[in-house]
């Protein structure tokens, strides 16, 4: 038996029903696309989301990390007074407290409110030890004397705490019987390694110091 139409209307009734079916296909086949390009821009914003996230999060990170770490610098005010302040302008000094080598035999020094070394605190004891160990009467360039600071700050409403070891810049001229004057001159960062024995670790860097100027 013919599947062909017996009559021109039947061919048209089945003409318009291919056209209707190709039409539905191709209505189904936009359709999925449609369903893809969405799912498609969903995943990627969602990607472009989490990767900004992680962004604004390493971001974060390296933020507090800096916020963390404290430098200090100094700036001379007169012969026998160094003001303290961090380097960075949001990082506000609560407290210190300076710890010198062992040679000098001179206690810790805490400071509140004003970040500050004084050559008072030690002047007289940096001479008797250079004299002990028979450094010249007169410095060549800048001495140094390596201290122990540890700082209270607050950064961000966050308050934090920084240990290291910086040298303090001095100058000495005279002669022994007739006395010496201890100018300070400023203050630089040596390590963030102090370990678990602060003043093993700056007698330890006054030994060699005092071994490079002999």
């Amino acid at each position: 038996m013919s599947d062909a139409p017996d009559t021109p209307q039947e061919a048209r009734a089945q003409e318009a029903a291919a056209i209707r079916r190709r039409w539905i296909s191709l209505g189904e086949m936009l359709a999925v696309l449609a369903v893809g390009i969405s799912a498609l821009t969903l995943y990627l914003n969602w990607s472009d989301k989490r990767d900004a996230r992680a962004d604004k999060a390493s971001e974060s990170r390296q933020a507090s990390a800096r916020a963390a770490k404290l430098v200090l610098e100094a700036k001379a005010d007169g012969d026998d007074r160094l003001v303290l302040k961090p380097a960075a302008p949001d990082q506000i000094v609560q407290s210190q407290t300076l710890i010198f080598p062992a040679a000098l035999g001179v206690a810790p020094v805490s400071t509140t409110g004003e970040p500050r070394i004084e050559a008072d605190w030690f002047d007289d004891a940096l001479k008797k030890a250079r004299a002990k160990a028979k450094l010249p009467d007169n410095s060549v360039g800048d001495e140094k004397l390596p201290v122990v600071i540890t700082t209270r700050f607050v950064v961000n409403g966050e308050a934090r705490e920084d240990s290291a070891i910086y040298d303090i810049g001095y100058g000495i001229a005279g002669r022994w019987l007739s006395g010496h004057d201890v100018t300070l001159r400023g203050l630089s960062l040596v390590t963030r390694n102090v370990g678990k024995a602060p003043v093993a670790a700056i007698d330890t860097r006054w030994s060699t110091l005092v071994a490079a100027r002999k």
